[in-house]
């Protein structure tokens, strides 16, 4: 199989390279801008022909989009470059991957959410409220996806880290070695998810696809049969499924699901299982972390002026991925070690 994936040089783009690494299909790793060390090609998911040539000469089956605006700050300044890559250029994919008849897997946000107060997790056929231009755009980005036609899956998420880039994690752990305190909110509530976590259950999605990720036969019939999506989606988890760990990065041939239990086109949240606040999340970083010398003070969002309201409840519900992919989602506090002990941060 044939996959192509945008914004590799991010998060979950950096953790999918390493988990595929030594895969037996065809991985294309791009950016905005190459870097030919690391086998990441150049490309401009804001260009429709150079989308399209790229999906065309690689003979793409499979493409993840893990590009984004993701600054959501700046994005109130910037709403008119944040629109073009996180609202338009989804729908540029989609319609790339509709002319071939593959299948796009578009990563977006528990940003969509925010703007109806809530208390209870978030299911997937909930309508979008954003509170912002990032949140916004990334609602665009889904719809454009959806009335694309193209055969999809967007999956959402939310608290992102690893030990890549830049994150509340990273940013966290070098707060705590420099000052006496610091101060983090506690009425903003998600759930953190390790972007390893992330890339693992993309591949076992994609693995449990039939050869081509169901693209159109040459007779014309759907060779995946995926049925329309539909809010009681359901079905028996698939045996012998790999953990989201990302230890299985073969994912061709291992455990096919039941096709017809797999829509054409769908949304599925995937977030570590609990739920936290930002400052539940930061004292678990000191306690994993060891750091004694730094108080974790816990404020409320209001002593943070900011040109965006973000959302204070965004726990998204995982139901409908775990039963229809059979995953075995870790609870963010496991996850959080194993990034830090991957970081050389994790107190033994």
């Amino acid at each position: 199989m044939n996959i192509l994936v945008t914004g590799a040089c991010g998060q979950l783009g950096s953790e999918l390279r390493l988990l595929t690494k030594g895969s037996r299909d065809r991985f294309v790793f791009t950016d905005v801008a190459a870097v030919p060390e690391e086998g990441i090609a150049a490309l401009d998911i804001t260009d429709s022909e150079a989308v399209r040539k790229s999906v065309n000469d690689n003979d793409i089956q499979v493409l993840v989009n893990c590009a984004a605006f993701t600054d959501v700050e700046v994005a109130e300044d910037n709403v008119e470059r944040c629109e073009l890559i996180n609202g338009t250029a989804p729908g540029i994919l989609a319609a790339a991957m509709k002319e071939v008849g593959g299948l796009l897997v578009h990563i977006s946000t528990d940003y969509v959410f925010g703007g109806n107060p809530r208390t209870t997790p978030y299911t997937e056929d909930i309508p979008g409220a954003p509170t912002g231009a990032y949140g916004l755009s990334k609602l665009h980005g889904e719809q454009a996806v959806i009335a694309s036609g193209c055969r999809h899956i967007i999956m959402r998420t939310g608290w992102m880290y690893s030990e890549f880039g830049k994150n509340f994690v990273k940013t966290m752990l070098r707060l705590m070695a420099s000052r006496p305190s610091v101060k983090v909110v506690f009425d903003q509530v998600g759930t953190p998810t390790y972007a390893a976590d992330l890339a693992g259950a993309i591949l076992q999605i994609i693995g449990m696809l039939p050869s081509g990720g169901g693209t159109t036969s040459p007779s014309g019939e759907n060779s995946g049969s995926l049925e329309k999506a539909s809010p009681d989606i359901s079905a028996t988890p698939a045996e012998g499924a790999s953990s989201p760990s990302g230890e299985n990065s073969d994912i061709d041939g291992k455990g096919e699901l039941d096709t017809t239990a797999i829509p054409a086109g769908c949304v599925l949240n995937y977030t570590g299982e609990g739920v936290c606040s930002w400052y539940d999340f930061a004292k678990m970083i000191a306690e994993y972390s060891g750091n004694t010398s730094c108080e974790v003070l816990p404020c409320h969002s209001g002593e943070f002026p900011s040109k965006v309201r973000r959302p204070s409840y965004s726990v998204l519900d995982k139901t409908r991925i775990k039963q229809v992919f059979g995953l075995a989602i870790p609870h963010w506090t496991e996850s959080l070690r194993r990034c830090l002990e991957k970081m050389g941060k994790l107190k033994t």
